[in-house]
């Protein structure tokens, strides 16, 4: 069983890797997509993730709102696994352990960046072969949020490679975490509470599966969400579509030759 917990962690860590080679191999690609080819849309897109991440990483993690959120809850995380919280957290949920069989491996899959980026991938492609413009832009943020969460999560394992309490090491934060509130604050964003609630509900159960089964501390838990709302929000904010009295603004290119033209689409869904 802990091995199969351990799946879900791995399992972000080689769907990242595998975003950064495929994007890195095509470098040198056109900087901008059309919709209607998946595997050319994809390649184009993926070109220029490494760049965008980076860019996306320093913008969020970086402004000083953020910084200092983010310091907090790093500071909280310290007093709790310096303290007896963690230790008290961790018995207490062992003693009432609510998630075992179906629901525990349900949750544990759930919550795994590998699905979220599998998932994301699939609105990504499905888009781009229905030529919505708004969908594939969504998924496409999506996957850059998740992408400066992984990065982010699998640095700071790296730096602090402290043991969970079932043994496992890499424990701080935790990646099941921060990956569920990522994607939980971008739907969020793009859809507001109607989707939004559910979405944290959902997280909040990925990141109590991950107490219930000893595979995370509460400071692990504590930094992952609050690391995956920031980067989140801030992410899917700066990319959501411009409004102008509920109706979206879009690029619109038309005609041929000398005709043609440029200009904004208002476009709106009833």
């Amino acid at each position: 069983m802990d091995k199969f917990n351990r799946n879900g962690f791995w399992m972000g860590a080689v769907s990242l890797l595998l975003l950064f080679s495929v994007g890195c191999t095509t470098g040198q690609m056109e900087n901008s997509s059309e919709g209607g080819d998946f595997f050319e849309a994809a390649k184009i897109d993926l070109a220029r993730l490494p760049a965008e991440v980076i860019k996306d990483s320093n913008d969020t993690l970086l402004r000083r709102d953020n910084f200092t959120a983010l310091l907090l809850a790093g500071g909280a995380s310290i007093a709790m696994h310096n303290s007896d919280a963690d230790k008290n957290i961790a018995e207490n949920v062992d003693n009432h352990q609510v998630c075992s069989g179906f629901w525990d491996e349900s949750l544990n899959i759930m919550g795994s960046p590998g699905t979220h980026f599998a998932l994301t991938g699939l609105w990504y492609a499905i888009s781009v072969e229905n030529e919505d413009y708004i969908n594939k832009e969504r998924a496409w943020t999506m996957i850059r949020a998740l992408s400066v969460t992984g990065m982010t999560t699998l640095t700071l394992k790296a730096i602090r490679h402290n043991d969970s309490p079932n043994g496992a090491p890499w424990a701080w934060p935790s990646g099941h975490t921060s990956s569920s509130f990522t994607v939980a604050s971008v739907l969020d964003e793009f859809y507001g509470p109607k989707v939004g609630i559910p979405a944290y509900i959902g997280a909040s159960l990925v990141a109590y599966r991950m107490l219930d089964a000893g595979d995370h501390w509460g400071s692990d838990i504590v930094f992952g969400a609050t690391l995956g709302w920031i980067v989140g929000h801030t992410i899917a904010a700066k990319h959501k579509l411009p409004e102008i009295a509920g109706f979206k603004v879009l690029p619109y290119s038309g005609g041929t030759g000398e005709d043609r033209g440029f200009g904004v689409l208002l476009m709106k869904r009833f």
